[in-house]
């Protein structure tokens, strides 16, 4: 018999902040492309998120602003502009599956009772700091959120380091072919 392994497990809006917590309608402050210092106009976007930080830096309170990524909907993704069509192509999907779009993670549905959602797309290409106090006030308004459970935050923690540590060499070794 095949064993299912669970995803995800339903936290309530007064548990600690978490690694792999997913956090709806988190305010983003989108820095503006010029700064000038005496006078500054930044747009706020709402993006849902993953906690990217470690728990025991969350859970010791050891940083002010916790770092986060928006993720998508699978369905949605493909949809974003031209540069993700390719993600619309049962392809493009499996590429994400497999892991091989360094700078996405592909998370499964979450069918939990009144919190479904469909496969969800993680965005390493942007990455935000929240302040830790906004961020819990954020989360104990929502009655319910998810939490991505263990090994998978882990596996999404590891993806996100693969993409972050890429290395580019200017040349390699040759080939002794």
């Amino acid at each position: 018999m095949e064993r299912i392994h669970t995803w995800y497990d339903v936290i309530n809006s007064n548990e600690n902040l978490m690694q792999g917590d997913l956090i709806n309608d988190c305010p983003i402050i989108v820095p503006p492309s010029n700064i000038e210092l005496d006078e500054m106009d930044v747009d706020i976007e709402l993006y849902n998120v993953i906690i990217m930080s470690q728990s025991c830096d969350l859970e010791n309170k050891k940083i002010d602003l916790v770092l986060v990524c928006p993720f998508i909907p699978l369905d949605e993704f493909g949809t974003k502009g031209e540069k993700y069509n390719f993600y619309r192509s049962l392809k493009g999907k499996e590429a994400l599956r497999r892991g091989d779009s360094p700078g996405y993670h592909l998370l499964n549905k979450c069918n939990i009772e009144g919190l479904y959602t469909d496969y969800l797309v993680v965005d390493f290409h942007n990455v935000y700091g929240v302040h830790f106090d906004l961020l819990m006030d954020i989360a104990r308004k929502q009655e319910k959120r998810i939490r991505l459970l263990s090994p998978y935050r882990e596996h999404l923690s590891q993806a996100f380091a693969r993409f972050f540590m890429r290395v580019g060499l200017p040349a390699d070794i040759p080939s002794f072919t």
